[in-house]
């Protein structure tokens, strides 16, 4: 029997390590308009979201929202969405995705709470299905096709 690695390669998947850290959660790098960040790769989020704070530094350019995040403890905060952003994370690439921004505040004091590093942003479902991702939880691989 083939390994499923080696079937989502044949497939033209890419094959991105992905970093179990203590609170249980998966982490990411990737790259927004060619910056580098640490990000959480969560199957539950409907949008991929940088945080408000990284807009300079990732060179994002936003416009007002009438999205409302909600997450984990936290309802109907403030939005900015910044459309056409790069992403890249391993060698997949994508052009023109929408990037929420909200305040990931209560976000990274839960990682920090427990002895996690913050972290940029959530790659959030949206991007996960444009890239037909396969999650591998044993082998703590994301698989994306190209």
């Amino acid at each position: 029997m083939k390994s499923l690695k080696k079937y989502l390669k044949a497939k033209s998947y890419v094959n991105i390590p992905l970093v179990l850290t203590e609170t249980n959660h998966f982490e990411i790098s990737a790259k927004i308009n060619g910056i580098s960040g640490r990000f959480i790769l969560d199957t539950g989020a409907s949008n991929t979201c940088v945080d408000m704070d990284k807009i300079n530094l990732f060179k994002m350019v936003s416009e007002v929202s009438e999205i409302k995040a909600a997450g984990a403890g936290a309802t109907e905060m403030e939005t900015l969405v910044s459309a056409k952003n790069k992403i890249q994370i391993g060698d997949w690439k994508k052009k023109k995705q929408k990037i929420v921004l909200f305040d990931l505040v209560h976000v990274n004091q839960a990682l920090t709470s427990h002895n996690s590093l913050p972290v940029d942003g959530i790659i959030g479902a949206d991007v996960l299905k444009k890239g037909q991702a396969v999650i591998d939880y044993d082998k703590k691989s994301l698989y994306l096709k190209k």
